[in-house]
C-alpha cells in the first residue's frame, strides 16, 4: 500500500534523515586503508545506540536474502554493489566501497547510500561513482508533483545510457515510511509519463546503481546476501530518501550541509 505523508509527518522524518546523512559522512571519513568491514559495522552500532535509533537491517530477512541480515550496515566492496554483508576484510588501497545505511528514529525510516574510493583511485571508478551521483540528481530533479514514477526512472536511465552503461531493474528505489521498503518500486530504467502518480506527501528512496561492464548480478555463496557483478567488474551506488512536496522534492538525507 502506498501512503502519503502530511507536511507534519515529513517534518517528523527529518531527524532520521539527518542522522543517516551524518553517520554515512562519519563512516566515510573514518574508512581508510586497513579498516575492517566489521569495524565499520561496530562503529555504526555505536552511533545508532548513541542516537537512540533502531537499525532497519539487523533482523531484516526478505525473500532475496539468506536469513536475517545480522548487521546494521551494508558494506559492498569492488565487484559487490548491493546488500554487502560485513565480514572480516581489511580495506585495501584503491578499493571501491559502498556503504548503505537505514535506520528508524521515532518510528520513521531514512535510507541512503554512498560510494567512494579508499586510497589511490582508478579513473574509471571515479567516473562510475560520478555517474551514479549525476543519475541520482537527475532522478531527484524529475520527482516533481504531477509527474509519474516513470519520469524518475527515465531520468536515471538517460544518464546511464549516456555513459554506455546497461541497467539492471531487479533492484531499485522504493517507498519509505514506517518501514524501509515499501511501494512504489522505482526501477532505474523506465518510460517517462508512466507509472504511479507523484503526489505531495510521497516519500521514496531513489537509488541508481551501475556496474562497469554488465547488468547481471550473482549472489555470493559465502553469505547468501552480497550481490556481485556477474563478470567481476566494479559497481557503485548512490541513494537518497526524498519527500515530494507541493514545492518539489526535498532531500531528507542530504549531506551537503555537513560541508558548510
Amino acid at each position: 500500500m502506498i501512503e502519503l505523508r502530511t507536511p507534519a509527518e515529513i517534518d517528523e522524518m527529518r531527524p532520521a534523515g539527518r542522522f543517516v546523512a551524518e553517520t554515512l559522512a562519519t563512516l566515510r571519513d573514518e574508512t581508510r586503508v586497513g579498516t575492517n568491514l566489521l569495524q565499520i559495522d561496530r562503529r555504526a552500532h555505536e552511533l545508532i545506540r548513541r542516537a537512540g535509533a533502531e537499525s532497519c537491517y539487523l533482523d531484516y530477512a526478505p525473500s532475496f536474502g539468506s536469513g536475517p541480515f545480522g548487521y546494521v550496515i551494508c558494506t559492498s566492496v569492488n565487484d559487490a554493489v548491493l546488500h554487502g554483508r560485513p565480514y572480516d576484510y581489511a580495506v585495501k588501497d584503491g578499493d571501491l566501497v559502498t556503504l548503505d545505511f537505514a535506520v528508524s528514529i521515532d518510528g520513521w525510516v531514512a535510507d541512503s547510500a554512498v560510494s567512494f574510493v579508499v586510497g589511490t583511485p582508478r579513473d574509471e571508478d571515479l567516473k562510475l561513482i560520478e555517474t551514479t551521483e549525476r543519475a541520482l540528481d537527475a532522478g531527484i530533479a524529475a520527482a516533481q508533483p504531477g509527474g509519474k514514477v516513470g519520469d524518475i526512472s527515465a531520468a536515471i536511465a538517460a544518464v546511464a545510457h549516456g555513459e554506455g552503461l546497461s541497467i539492471n531493474t531487479d533492484f531499485g528505489g522504493h517507498g519509505v515510511g514506517r518501514t524501509m521498503h515499501g511501494d512504489p518500486h522505482i526501477p532505474n530504467n523506465g518510460r517517462a509519463g508512466r507509472g504511479f502518480p507523484l503526489k505531495p506527501g510521497l516519500v521514496v528512496a531513489i537509488e541508481p546503481w551501475f556496474l562497469h561492464t554488465t547488468d547481471k548480478l550473482v549472489t555470493d555463496d559465502r553469505d547468501g546476501w552480497t550481490l556481485r557483478s556477474a563478470d567481476g567488474s566494479r559497481g557503485a551506488h548512490s541513494e537518497h530518501t526524498i519527500a515530494i512536496t507541493a514545492d518539489g522534492p526535498v532531500v531528507l538525507t542530504d549531506r551537503s550541509f555537513l560541508s558548510q
